[in-house]
């Protein structure tokens, strides 16, 4: 149906207007019939004719706006069935689908076909001749429907990718399961075996800062593997990691959670390199075991100690020498570093200190690699005593100004935002100097514009 184009007022005036004279001239030519009405008469004749045109006029442009509106509704009706369409095309697609792929692909093109016929009846002025309120009411239905659909899909699309991350989440959280058994069960042969082959070569009549070096490196990863097993049995036994990390070091500012080990690997690396410049270690009646009376005897003896122990188990060394060198310094470290109230959180009890200040050793996994990092330190203390020069350990002062000289960073982003210079918070591994030779100190650094308290 194509809608009337609507006259205006004023040219409908004018019409009426004009057809009233014509008629008025008409009857006063013809003056065999003349009938004369009054005025007032006339002007309610013309008034209701007008208002009467004007109902009509306002009744048909009332029902072009309804058909509009109505082709309209229909319009976005058949654009949101084509998006919903489209989306089940594409959710048919992954997984593959062959069948739901064929369905939606063809739903889609009718859809396409039914917005072109549209578009057709439009251009042409051929809308539908359909009662509007009804095409009106069917286009909203259709539009809610394919709105439902269409979030009935992207649940679905959201449901798929939750579960596969959820799998992808599951297998890696296995795969870290796996390789931390493996660490640990690395660790725990690395700790059992006692002996490493890489220092079968070191001789004492060439023993060189490349060696001390050598037995440096193998004595940090037992004190790194001793200080993770020491924070799990701080977990297991619900220990405040954060307020143990501050008792330690006392207001830094750690710029990642993770950093709080090292606050611990400085306790045990404090508490065990105690005394590694003295030739006793510090150990009660360490200086009377020392034997030799010349420099060059004394030096014979503490590589005797290194050869002897490079290859054996620091258990079962113990066990058969209780009372020995190492025996006295093994049990003097565990009862230093190990306090009362830690042993029994984590055990429940205090056997193992008792069993170790009587002179026994147990061989439970903890006191193991207490004892494997214990016999790693006496190798470094043995073979540094075995030098023709100096060997000391020293310490870097909190505050103190980054030098590359004698310290290294153990973390690898301390200068990306340190622009105007670092120092240091505390140290985490003490440094060595081999005659002129440096081993540089291990700390952990704080920007110069940072403070040091939080």
């Amino acid at each position: 149906m194509e809608p009337a184009r609507p006259r205006s007022r004023i040219a409908k005036t004018f019409s009426r207007v004009i057809s009233l004279k014509s008629s008025a001239k008409n009857r006063s030519n013809n003056p065999g019939f003349c009938l004369f009405l009054p005025q007032e008469k006339l002007r309610c004749c013309e008034s209701h004719q007008f208002e009467k045109e004007d109902a009509e006029e306002a009744m048909e442009e009332c029902k072009t706006r309804a058909a509009m509106e109505a082709f309209v509704a229909k319009l976005f009706a058949t654009i949101s069935t084509a998006k919903a369409a489209y989306a089940e095309l594409q959710l048919a697609q992954f997984p593959y689908n062959g069948d739901a792929i064929q369905c939606a692909d063809q739903a889609v093109v009718d859809q396409l076909k039914a917005l072109s016929e549209l578009k057709y009846s439009y251009i042409k002025k051929q809308i539908d001749s359909s009662p509007p309120h009804v095409t009106l009411m069917l286009a909203e239905i259709q539009e809610q429907q394919s709105l439902m659909k269409t979030y009935e899909i992207t649940m679905k699309k959201m449901r798929a990718e939750i579960e596969s991350k959820e799998a992808r989440i599951a297998s890696l959280q296995q795969s870290l399961r796996e390789s931390a058994e493996s660490n640990r069960s690395l660790e725990k042969k690395m700790n059992a075996s006692g002996s490493f082959s890489v220092l079968d070569g070191v001789r004492f009549s060439d023993v060189s800062p490349r060696d001390f070096i050598l037995v440096l490196h193998c004595a940090l990863r037992s004190v790194r593997g001793f200080v993770k097993l020491l924070i799990r049995e701080m977990e297991s036994a619900n220990w405040d990691i954060d307020a143990a990390a501050d008792a330690i070091q006392h207001d830094v500012v750690f710029r990642n959670r993770d950093h709080k080990a090292f606050a611990f690997e400085s306790f045990v690396c404090r508490e065990i390199f105690s005394g590694f410049n003295d030739a006793g270690f510090a150990v009660q009646g360490g200086e009377s075991s020392v034997r030799g009376e010349t420099p060059r005897q004394r030096r014979d003896f503490f590589f005797d100690q290194f050869r002897v122990l490079r290859s054996a188990s620091a258990i079962n060394f113990v066990k058969q020498s209780p009372n020995s060198f190492f025996g006295k310094f093994l049990k003097s470290k565990y009862l230093q570093l190990v306090h009362p109230k830690m042993e029994f959180s984590f055990s429940g009890n205090l056997n193992q200190r008792k069993m170790v200040n009587s002179g026994e050793f147990p061989e439970t996994e903890f006191f193991k690699a207490f004892a494997e990092m214990g016999r790693r330190i006496w190798l470094l203390h043995s073979l540094s005593f075995s030098f023709d020069r100096r060997v000391s350990l020293f310490q870097i002062s909190r505050n103190s100004k980054f030098s590359e000289v004698y310290m290294e960073s153990v973390m690898d982003e301390a200068f990306a935002a340190a622009d105007g210079g670092v120092r240091v918070a505390f140290t985490v591994v003490p440094g060595f100097k081999v005659g002129q030779t440096v081993v540089q100190s291990q700390v952990y650094l704080f920007p110069t514009d940072s403070p040091a308290k939080s």
